[in-house]
């Protein structure tokens, strides 16, 4: 059961082999007074779980169990909570699991940018733990981190809203999206094709921009109204001139992003918020001038109310994201990891069959 010291996962032990993860016991966090323990049901694979995993954001301790997109039941609670959770709720994790929950950015629902954030795995608690993903058997969290999924979204259309979807909705829900606005997501991948569907959903006007024509077909099933394939169109900032709202930069890489058109296709005081998070020995350039009457920023996580504001909206819309699952375990998640790597995938991976590798 969850209540002892040690849980269970498949983990990557060498960066330099981490398609090729193991089966791992591994030690539970300490259990403290605000923390629940959930049994895991299924986890959504994230490009971040790639970039760990293969050492790209640098090197991580191992074993490193990761996914930050957790969907399971509440199986013990700890004496001091009072956020309402019971035994026997489902819920969902995403790629946050503490912050103080005191300063002025915690207290106004801006919990992924406190001092004191800690990532879902690979990262530090204050008393040394460092934390442990979801493919595993249980994760242990702070309550506050935990939220509840609607009914009608299935465990593996949920789990990929907790990181992707989330990732991309903040910035849609910060920057105006809505009715009456022209918004452009550049990028058509995991976290691409649910900025259509919510921006869509929200009410907006909404671009695909892509390389190429590849995903013309798809994007426009899932909602765009309009399609952008920048290979084919070099100067495309300036037939789009004067059009975008918003653009929502998801692409993983910014390499192939030219910011030195995009910022033509703007409206003045249009925004372009890119949530991309590429190899560390990436860098931006684009020449200051083109910035005149844009903005240029990166967003971090949503908060845990935006992933509600999400789930509710998905729930309400019943939202369909492009998902496929695969067992986990050894093979289950090599697999994942190897079509990840190949872009092998339309559009997410949920890991599912919790039960059949680790039991009951």
């Amino acid at each position: 059961m969850s209540s002892e010291d040690k849980f269970q996962g498949i983990a990557v032990l060498d960066h330099k082999d981490w398609k090729n993860p193991k089966k791992v016991e591994f030690p539970a966090k300490p259990f403290y007074d605000h923390d629940i323990d959930i049994k895991i049901d299924a986890c959504g694979v994230c490009g971040s779980d790639i970039h760990c995993a293969a050492g790209n954001w640098g090197k991580k301790q191992t074993p490193l169990v990761v996914g930050h997109e957790i969907i399971g039941k509440v199986v013990k609670i700890g004496p001091k909570c009072n956020t309402g959770l019971k035994v026997g709720d489902r819920v969902g994790v995403g790629a946050q699991v503490f912050s103080c929950l005191e300063c002025d950015r915690c207290k106004n629902d801006n919990e992924p940018y406190c001092p004191k954030f800690v990532t879902t795995y690979s990262q530090p608690y204050e008393d040394g733990y460092v934390s442990q993903g979801g493919y595993a058997n249980y994760v242990r969290v702070h309550e506050h981190f935990a939220v509840k999924i609607p009914e009608n979204i299935p465990d593996h259309l949920a789990a990929p809203l907790l990181c992707g979807g989330i990732t991309v909705y903040s910035p849609l829900l910060r920057n105006g999206c809505g009715p009456g606005k022209k918004v452009g997501i550049v990028g058509i991948g995991g976290i691409g094709h649910m900025g259509l569907l919510f921006a869509k959903a929200m009410g907006a006007e909404v671009y695909a921009i892509s390389r190429s024509n590849a995903k013309k077909e798809d994007s426009l099933k899932l909602g765009a109204d309009h399609y952008i394939a920048t290979k084919e169109e070099p100067n495309w900032g300036e037939k789009y001139f004067d059009t975008f709202d918003l653009i929502v930069v998801c692409a993983s890489s910014l390499t192939d992003v030219d910011f030195d058109v995009m910022p033509k296709a703007m409206k003045v005081g249009g925004r372009i918020v890119s949530i991309s998070i590429p190899d560390e020995d990436q860098t931006l350039t684009m020449k200051p001038f083109g910035l005149l009457g844009v903005s240029i920023a990166n967003s971090a996580l949503g908060s845990i109310k935006e992933i509600e504001q999400l789930l509710k909206l998905v729930s309400e819309k019943d939202i369909k994201i492009w998902v496929e699952t695969l067992p986990v375990g050894e093979a289950g998640v090599k697999e994942a990891f190897e079509r990840m790597d190949k872009g092998d995938v339309k559009y997410r991976f949920t890991l599912v069959d919790f039960d059949k590798e680790f039991g009951n």
